[in-house]
């Protein structure tokens, strides 16, 4: 893709989120203050030019390794959580007294699976960070690593970038990584790894380029970046993957310098499709037949329990499912009327024998067209 169509896509932008990996923020295992000076005062001039900015930032383990004796990353979970819990404090003072230099004023805000996943909260911490925005301040995010546990844990912070990107309804995601962008193989192993400038769809040769190449510092790898634009740009927004290293990355990605790689957007979907279909990790699948599956991509049905073949994984009602076609491959999700259990004695049923099965008749529909939302 040609400079001037970057710069004709990121004139749009008024409001991005910037994300930063432990690794691009720390040296020898301990957080940088070079690195963090860069950082901020590429932040600063973001805000300077007009854009409405939010960083997600991972860090607050690596400092707080050291201070509590580690001479590397701890290794259990009561351990890692102390780490955050003491690392966490160093890590804000540390943006706090930088951007307070520029007279920016900073904000903390703690997350987990739970904020994105309960429909309320999701909406009252949107509100909160838009009015965060509206008043000027740059919110700081990272999970809540000192109270998390798996059942209600993001996991990584390139995955809870995306998912703060759609819930503020920011049109571009920024990753700062230690690599240059994506490429084709892994290039610390493969030196015949070409950088791939621009990813106009994520298919399946580009999932297979992602590989494994989880870093020391931190938990993410390619493979979250990846999932992380698939949610960006399946919402219909913008991603960067860059080199966090480079000097005044984040405004030259801004002025449409053609530097790391650039997921371009699918078709934009609304809040509340953002929130079924990329904000909730689906409680389980079911497997529709080739007639079900026409009538859902085509004709804007919602899914009937005839037309499904088989169910897997434990949910509840309300809970967000996966679509998925006679090959296993993934085309909607959608939230669920009916559990598990009940969905399991009424598939290849018609409707009028709902009823006759369960002793109830709730729904005519596994899932209801209005709460369904196509992702291919």
């Amino acid at each position: 893709m040609a400079e001037f169509d970057r710069q004709q896509l990121m004139s749009s932008v008024k409001r991005v989120v910037v994300k930063v990996g432990s690794s691009t923020l720390s040296e020898n295992s301990e957080l940088s203050s070079e690195r963090l000076d860069q950082l901020v005062h590429d932040l600063t001039k973001l805000k300077h030019r007009g854009s409405e900015v939010v960083l997600v930032t991972s860090g607050a383990i690596v400092a707080g390794t050291r201070q509590l004796g580690f001479n590397q990353r701890p290794g259990t979970i009561p351990e890692l959580q102390a780490a955050a819990a003491v690392g966490q404090i160093q890590l804000m003072q540390a943006y706090q007294s930088r951007l307070q230099q520029y007279g920016q004023i900073p904000a903390m805000a703690l997350l987990t699976q739970e904020d994105f996943t309960n429909r309320q909260r999701y909406v009252h911490i949107s509100d909160t960070l838009l009015t965060l925005l509206r008043l000027g301040a740059i919110p700081i995010i990272n999970e809540n690593d000192t109270v998390t546990v798996d059942e209600i844990k993001v996991g990584d912070n390139d995955t809870l970038a995306a998912y703060v990107t759609n819930l503020i309804d920011a049109y571009l995601l920024i990753i700062l990584s230690d690599q240059k962008g994506f490429y084709t193989a892994d290039p610390r192993t493969d030196t015949d790894a070409k950088l791939i400038n621009v990813v106009p769809k994520i298919d399946d040769t580009i999932r297979v380029s992602a590989g494994n190449s989880n870093t020391d510092e931190g938990t993410g790898g390619m493979i979250t970046k990846l999932l992380a634009a698939e949610i960006v740009t399946g919402s219909g927004g913008l991603m960067v993957l860059a080199d966090g290293s480079e000097k005044n990355i984040l405004n030259r990605i801004m002025d449409g310098e053609a530097i790391g790689s650039l997921f371009l957007p699918q078709k934009r979907i609304s809040s509340r499709q953002r929130w079924i279909a990329y904000s909730r990790p689906p409680k389980g699948q079911v497997f529709v037949d080739e007639g079900a599956h026409h009538a859902l991509l085509n004709h804007g049905g919602s899914l009937l329990p005839c037309g499904v073949r088989e169910i897997t994984g434990k949910f509840e009602f309300g809970d967000t499912i996966s679509c998925r076609d006679q090959n296993d491959r993934e085309f909607a999700r959608g939230l669920v009327n009916y559990s598990t259990q009940e969905a399991q004695q009424i598939i290849g049923k018609n409707t009028h024998e709902i009823e006759k099965v369960l002793g109830y008749h709730h729904y005519d529909e596994i899932i209801h067209r209005d709460n369904l939302v196509l992702i291919t």
